[in-house]
């Protein structure tokens, strides 16, 4: 019995890195019948000789779409054009990424096709992130992102049509993952991506994942979403349980008021809040 990393899962082949071999492998068929999903990035015990997954061994946290375990950082590839930037799907990733303990990083990406006036807006909106506590980069300085990123397990997500597969070509040319123009049509990214997959990329590791457009909050509390809301922790509300939606003397809406949060991280939160409770 040897230990080892599922670094990709196509239908039901799962593929295991033991010290450093590929090694194709099935799982048990008791995982089904006790509902263990295996996930790319988990740690599992293998029988070698018959090619069998034994077991998952505990992970530190997980994401469901996309699939994948064990993760440090969670790459948000954030396109401002072609596909047009939406402030409340990065949002809604960013609170996601959280409430799963896991390190958020925003990735700027078509910074070259904007106009100088877009550019000035979109240097407000980094400013914005920061100052929220984000750590913000762009595609255009792979140097600084591969020093972030470095002996990290970084998945890789955000919305279709976004970059993700180009970023990664050009962190590492010889991956050549597929990739494919927007759908002019529609305005947004046609998938390329099929199935889950780790690569390793200098001295770090980052997954490829399937894009998507929706993400499920099932399951979470108000107070869960809030939290993630980092820059409204540092104002102080009247009533210490505060939601800062109707709530009398509301430091984070009187911020709000004069500009100090930003409008449509607010207005995220709002609609963040409505579905939790819906």
């Amino acid at each position: 019995m040897k230990t080892g990393k599922i670094i990709r899962i196509i239908s039901n082949l799962y593929t295991v890195n033991i010290d450093d071999h590929n090694i194709d492998c099935q799982a048990r068929g008791k995982f089904r019948q006790n509902k263990i999903t295996p996930l790319v990035g988990d740690y599992c015990e293998v029988d070698i000789e018959n090619k069998y997954i034994m077991r998952i061994l505990p992970r530190n946290n997980y994401l469901l779409r996309p699939s994948i375990a064990n993760v440090d950082i969670a790459l948000i590839i954030t396109s401002l054009k072609k596909p047009a930037f939406s402030p409340f799907l990065l949002d809604k990733l960013l609170a996601l990424v959280e409430l799963n303990h896991i390190k958020p990083m925003i990735c700027f990406t078509k910074i070259d096709l904007l106009t100088e006036e877009e550019k000035s807006k979109w240097l407000e909106l980094k400013r914005d992130y920061q100052a929220s506590g984000y750590i913000v980069h762009t595609n255009q300085d792979l140097k600084s992102l591969r020093e972030a990123l470095k002996k990290q397990v970084v998945v890789v997500t955000g919305q279709t049509g976004a970059g993700k597969s180009t970023l990664l070509n050009s962190l590492n040319p010889h991956l050549t993952l597929k990739t494919s123009p927007i759908s002019e049509a529609l305005n947004r990214g046609v998938h390329t991506t099929r199935h889950t997959e780790i690569y390793q990329v200098d001295d770090f590791f980052i997954a490829d994942t399937p894009g998507f457009s929706a993400l499920d909050l099932k399951g979470y509390q108000k107070e869960e979403i809030r939290n993630t809301f980092k820059e409204f922790q540092k104002y102080q509300c009247k009533y210490s349980d505060c939601f800062h939606i109707h709530e009398p003397d509301c430091g984070v809406k009187k911020a709000l008021s004069i500009g100090e949060i930003r409008q449509s991280r607010y207005e995220s939160y709002q609609q963040l809040l409505k579905e939790v409770e819906e």
